[in-house]
């Protein structure tokens, strides 16, 4: 087995979310990967395996420090980068990835690598209860709030839209996360070449919450509400991470086939031998 280290949605050097490639992993146990996720601590850790789907060029499952996901945004493309690195060659015209939501096609565009957002699994209003809770862990009121939905896509993504990037920026949420929580707030920009400001809030370990740096799955899910609620129309770029040291870019599009989320991908250390 070896490691690869890489850097998604990048704007510039470090300024992406870090995401961990172990490649060969086919050996490995669910525990040892788990483990190794919480010993690197990164948001997700990789782990790419043999395809069982004839279609698939390679299966990876995708562990945070504290549980595995179904599927993943930045862990698609960084990991679809490093197969694609250390020799991978796709059976079609577009990289096959087998994951727990099933296949998902990823491809390469001016923008960098993109992954064809999946289908949300829940979607519409928050529930009353579900509302409450959240505008509590976030410390907003209800008045903050134009639209409070679901996009799930595999992480239960909660997603607040507020009035604007200034007030998505200006949220400073309870550190203690009450519960298992996914949240997204999401404003537009008027920033030049950014049209909407996005953050995203998870539970990491000890229970405190864990601001993302920049976050594909949620950036997915909220393409779909955009587009669905003709919120946008076309072609957009949102940012994410500012308040974290980051500085992401995630670029989105729709065509004929669905919604396609890019950026670009870059190695930060590659070929490290795993001793476990």
């Amino acid at each position: 087995m070896r490691l690869d280290l890489v850097d998604v949605f990048v704007n510039g050097a470090l300024s992406g979310n870090p995401l961990a490639v172990v490649h060969g992993a086919d050996g490995m146990s669910d525990a040892a990967m788990q483990s190794l996720a919480r010993w690197i601590g990164f948001s997700e850790t990789t782990f790419l395996l043999l395809p069982t789907h004839p279609e698939a060029d390679y299966r990876v499952r995708i562990f945070t420090p504290v549980l595995e996901l179904p599927f993943a945004g930045h862990p698609t493309l960084g990991s679809a980068y490093a197969w694609r690195a250390a020799g991978g060659v796709a059976k079609g015209a577009r990289i096959m990835q087998e994951c727990g939501v099933g296949l998902v096609p990823v491809r390469e565009t001016e923008a960098g690598l993109a992954f064809r957002a999946p289908p949300l699994r829940r979607s519409g209003p928050l529930s009353d209860a579900e509302k409450a809770a959240a505008l509590a862990q976030l410390r907003l009121t209800p008045e903050d709030v134009v639209e409070a939905v679901h996009v799930d896509n595999g992480p239960p993504w909660q997603l607040l839209r507020l009035a604007d990037a200034q007030a998505v920026l200006a949220v400073s949420p309870e550190v203690t996360a009450q519960g298992v929580v996914d949240l997204g707030l999401i404003g537009p920009s008027q920033e030049p070449g950014i049209d909407w400001e996005i953050r995203g809030f998870f539970t990491g370990p000890g229970g405190i919450l864990v601001e993302d740096p920049v976050t594909g799955s949620l950036n997915a899910g909220a393409a779909l509400y955009l587009y669905e609620s003709g919120l946008a129309t076309g072609d957009y770029v949102a940012a994410q991470g500012r308040k974290t040291g980051a500085d992401g870019r995630v670029h989105v599009s729709r065509d004929e086939e669905g919604v396609w989320i890019a950026g670009k991908v870059c190695a930060v250390g590659t070929g490290a031998e795993l001793a476990i």
